[in-house]
């Protein structure tokens, strides 16, 4: 969801040097959409915002689709692509239809195993079999070398030639800028304003930047639907800088990246067996040691609702109210697993017995452009 940086808590995207756009296909499909016949109950659908966009209460993140620079053991081969494709075909099976991607994800936008190619195809290859209704989520990368409305409009029909859709039914700053933001935020309106997309929002933006990327697009008469940020029950950095309050405050949905805390808090590392790769240097031992005591108690929880720790920690985020968690899936069974999330709750007690345990944990370091 954002660019990772050495010592980062997971956001999610490596920043890559980004090659010449491709050139927009003369004729795009009909773009994916989110509508009341999916799969899931509508219970199990909010709005984004004001939007009016509806979306699964949880969504699949594709940063690691196509990566080799975080993900994979830094390789990509066709067993992995395989297992990305049952990712996609077991979340729409499950009722999961919202997907978030970037134009950064995976090999960037100048290779050829980058995330939204792969999305786009894996959504055409189910289309050939039946008609499937997909909200996508997508993210302009605001590099230095960007300049102005026009390179938001740019990336953006890039990103839609790349995703095989027409329109998108979200589309996101992917960080600050470190100029032009005012630039990069009418873009999204001028993207709104031509049908491009169906909701715009921003990522890992601050409290300040959101109420003011809020304002500039009202004066547009565009409703900021999102704000993507790191959030989990080990990274509550959103309750504890004003993010969360003023997402709940001005209608602005929190969807919520790394929410499993790449992993650490499913259950599946333990301090004798870390992550492997940069999520080591993260997740190390010593702090998968002081983690035990509330893995212990997730699992403990999840025990009495026969629901496993994956499925714990996101029903808890969901429980926050607001919040849309999009956890990355690698194969099927973790896609079929994040589904189990939804269609029941935790107690308040339990939120909170979990919140008074993570609270002992030290969290680990964010995404620096958080505190822009």
């Amino acid at each position: 969801m954002a660019l990772q940086v050495a010592g980062g808590a997971g956001c999610c995207g490596c920043l890559s040097l980004l090659g010449p756009h491709r050139r927009a296909a003369a004729f795009l499909p009909p773009r994916a959409v989110a509508s009341d016949g999916a799969a899931v109950e509508d219970g199990n659908k909010t709005v984004l915002g004001g939007s009016g966009v509806a979306v699964t209460k949880l969504g699949i993140g594709a940063w690691s689709w196509g990566d080799t620079t975080y993900w994979n053991d830094f390789q990509w081969d066709d067993r992995k692509l395989k297992a990305a494709k049952g990712a996609f075909d077991a979340s729409i099976d499950s009722g999961i239809t919202f997907f978030d991607t970037a134009e950064v994800y995976g090999a960037g936008v100048s290779g050829a195993i980058n995330s939204e190619s792969l999305l786009g195809r894996f959504i055409k290859e189910r289309q050939q079999k039946e008609e499937v209704e997909v909200a996508i989520a997508t993210k302009f990368a605001a590099l230095p070398w960007r300049f102005g409305r026009g390179s938001v409009l740019s990336a953006l029909k890039s990103s839609l030639s790349r995703l095989g859709v027409s329109s998108v039914e979200s589309y996101q700053l992917h960080w600050p800028g470190i100029w032009g933001n005012e630039g990069y935020l009418d873009g999204l309106a001028d993207a709104y304003e031509q049908g491009l997309v169906k909701s715009v929002g921003v990522s890992n933006y601050s409290e300040k930047r959101l109420r003011d990327a809020f304002k500039l697009l009202k004066k547009r008469g565009v409703p900021l639907a999102s704000n993507q940020v790191n959030y989990s029950l080990i990274y509550r950095n959103p309750e504890e800088n004003g993010v969360k309050a003023a997402c709940d405050e001005l209608g602005i949905t929190l969807i919520a990246y790394s929410p499993i805390a790449q992993g650490a808090l499913t259950g599946k590392y333990t301090p004798a067996n870390p992550p492997s790769g940069p999520r080591g240097r993260i997740y190390t031992s010593d702090f998968l040691s002081k983690l035990q005591p509330l893995i212990n108690k997730i699992k403990e929880i999840g025990g009495s609702y026969d629901k496993t720790p994956t499925q714990v920690v996101l029903n808890w985020l969901i429980c926050q109210g607001n919040v849309v968690p999009i956890p990355g899936a690698k194969n099927a069974e973790q896609a079929s697993e994040f589904a189990g999330a939804l269609g029941w709750s935790l107690t308040e007690q339990e939120v909170e017995e979990l919140r008074s345990l993570a609270r002992e944990v030290k969290p680990v370091m964010g995404f620096p452009v958080e505190k822009l």
